[in-house]
C-alpha cells in the first residue's frame, strides 16, 4: 500500500504559501529525503484548505513541479513523489535532432543557409571603434544599434534593450514578468521554446486557435475572460506555419484587445527575412506592448542578438533581472549589427537572400502539387504540411533517411502536422524529398513514376 504523507506536518513546514512556495518546500523536502519517491502527496482540496488557499495554488505547484520529473500522477489516483531531483529543462526543444545515423537529409530545424548570410568581417572591424568597447558601461543599447534600429521599428515605442538573441529576450520577458500560476495566452502553434519557457515559470498556458490570417478574435475574446497576465503571438512570418497576421486581423486583434489590460508581447522571430513588412499593436496600446525582433537568421546565428522595445518601466524591471547575470550584450556584437544594418551591400543581400528562400518555396511546393499534395504558399524557412498522422510521418521518412519536425513539438491541440525547413535543402535531393513527404502527408496523392 502507498504511504501517504502526513498533512499536518507538510503544513508546518510551508511558510510561504504562493505557488512558487510551496512548490520550493515541497521539491526541498524531497531533494533532502524527508519525503521519499513513492509517498502519495496530500489530495490538492485538503492541503488547500489546510493551508488556507485556493485548490488552483497548490495544483499550479503540484504542475510545477510534474514538469520537472519529480511528481507525478493525476485524478483519482492522486500524485505521489516520483523523483528526488528538480533541474528545469526545456523538454520540447532538446527532442528536437538525434535522428540517428541514417539520416540524409535534416530539415528538421529551420536554419538559414550559411551561403546565404552576409560578410561580418567588415562589421566585427568597424565595430572595434565602440568607445566603450571593454568597459563596464551597464548601456541598455549601444548608440550606434539605436540610431540603425529607431527608423525601422513598427511603432514610436519609449524604451529599447539589446539581448543575447530572440528567445533570450523572451526568456527575460516571461522571467521577469510572469509569476508561477499566471495564465498567459499563446498561439496555438506557436514556437518551441516559447512553451519550454512558459513551462518553466509554471504558467498556466492558455492556448489560441489560428487561422491563415492569425489568430482569431473571438477566440481570444474568449480567453481574455480568464484574465491572463499576459498574449504573445508572432506578427509576421511564424515560426510553425509561415502566416503573417493580415491587415483585417491586426484591427480585429486591436478591437478585441481594448477591453484586456494584459500585457501584448510580439515575437518577430524571423526578422529582416520576412516578405512581410513590420507592424505592431504597439501603435494601439503603446504602455502595454512589448516588442521582439531577432537579428539572427538574417545577419548570422553567432551574432545572437535581439532588441526588445517596451516602456520605460518595463525595460528597467528586464534589466533589473538581467543585472544577475551578464548585465548587457556584448558591443562588438550589436555595433556589428548596426554597421550591416546601414550597410546598402548587406542590405541588398539579405533582400536576395529572401527571394532566395522564396523560390526554394516555389520548387519544393510545385514539387509537391505535382505529386496531389496543394499547399498554400506562406514565407520563412520552412512549409507546413498538415498530415493524417504525425508518428506515421515521422517513421515514413526515418526510413528513408528524412528528418522533419513533428507538430507535437510546437502545439498544444490535436492538429497532426509536420514542418519541413526548405532553407539549405539541396536542388538535387528536391524531388526524392517531395515523394517522401507525399507518402508521409498520409493522403491519397498521385506519385511519380520514379517511386
Amino acid at each position: 500500500m502507498t504511504q501517504k504523507i502526513e498533512l499536518e506536518w507538510l503544513c508546518e513546514q510551508i511558510t510561504d504559501t504562493s505557488v512558487k512556495g510551496i512548490a520550493l518546500v515541497a521539491s526541498t523536502l524531497i531533494r533532502e529525503g524527508k519525503i521519499a519517491v513513492g509517498v502519495q502527496m496530500p489530495a490538492v482540496r485538503e492541503l488547500a484548505e489546510k493551508l488556507g488557499v485556493s485548490p488552483a495554488t497548490v495544483s499550479a505547484a503540484w504542475a510545477q513541479l510534474k514538469k520537472q520529473k519529480v511528481l507525478a500522477g493525476k485524478g483519482r489516483s492522486g500524485v505521489w513523489v516520483a523523483g528526488t531531483t528538480t533541474m528545469p529543462r526545456p523538454i520540447r526543444f532538446e527532442k528536437i535532432g538525434n535522428y540517428g545515423d541514417n539520416i540524409r537529409a535534416d530539415l528538421s530545424i529551420a536554419s538559414p543557409d550559411l551561403a546565404l548570410l552576409p560578410d561580418l568581417q567588415p562589421a566585427l572591424q568597424a565595430a572595434l571603434q565602440s568607445p566603450h568597447l571593454n568597459s563596464y558601461v551597464r548601456e541598455a543599447i549601444s548608440p550606434p544599434l539605436l540610431a540603425a534600429i529607431k527608423p525601422r521599428w513598427p511603432y514610436p515605442a519609449e524604451a529599447f534593450l539589446a539581448t543575447d538573441g530572440g528567445f533570450d529576450a523572451m526568456n527575460l520577458v516571461v522571467q521577469t514578468l510572469v509569476s508561477p500560476g499566471d495564465r498567459v495566452i499563446i498561439e496555438d502553434p506557436t514556437a518551441t521554446r516559447l512553451l519550454d519557457i512558459l513551462d518553466n515559470v509554471g504558467a498556466e498556458i492558455l492556448p489560441l486557435a489560428c487561422d491563415d490570417e492569425g489568430p482569431l478574435p473571438e477566440k481570444l475574446a474568449v480567453l481574455l475572460q480568464k484574465s491572463p497576465v499576459m498574449v504573445i503571438y508572432q506578427p509576421r512570418t511564424h515560426s510553425a506555419t509561415g502566416n503573417s497576421v493580415s491587415t483585417t486581423r491586426q484591427a480585429a486583434l486591436a478591437a478585441v484587445l481594448a477591453e484586456s489590460a494584459a500585457l501584448i508581447v510580439e515575437d518577430d522571430g524571423i526578422g529582416d527575412l520576412s516578405s512581410a513588412a513590420a507592424w505592431s499593436l504597439g501603435n494601439f496600446f503603446p504602455a502595454r506592448t512589448l516588442h521582439v525582433r531577432s537579428f539572427s537568421k538574417a545577419y548570422g546565428p553567432d551574432l545572437r542578438l535581439a532588441v526588445l522595445s517596451a516602456t520605460a518601466e518595463m525595460v528597467k524591471r528586464i534589466q533589473a533581472w538581467r543585472n544577475f547575470g551578464v548585465s548587457w550584450t556584448s558591443r562588438l556584437l550589436q555595433d556589428s549589427v548596426a554597421w550591416l544594418l546601414e550597410d546598402e551591400v548587406t542590405q541588398q543581400k539579405i533582400s536576395a537572400a529572401r527571394a532566395t528562400y522564396r523560390q526554394r518555396r516555389e520548387k519544393m511546393l510545385a514539387a509537391l502539387a505535382a505529386r496531389g499534395l496543394s499547399l498554400p504558399m506562406r514565407d520563412g524557412l520552412s512549409i507546413c504540411i498538415p498530415v493524417a498522422s504525425e508518428q506515421y510521418a515521422m517513421i515514413t521518412l526515418a526510413a528513408r533517411g528524412i528528418a522533419v519536425l513533428p507538430g507535437e513539438r510546437c502545439r498544444l491541440g490535436p492538429l497532426q502536422f509536420i514542418r519541413v525547413s526548405i532553407a539549405s535543402l539541396p536542388e538535387a535531393q528536391l524531388e526524392m524529398v517531395a515523394s517522401a513527404l507525399a507518402i508521409a502527408s498520409g493522403r491519397d496523392v498521385t506519385l511519380n513514376a520514379d517511386l
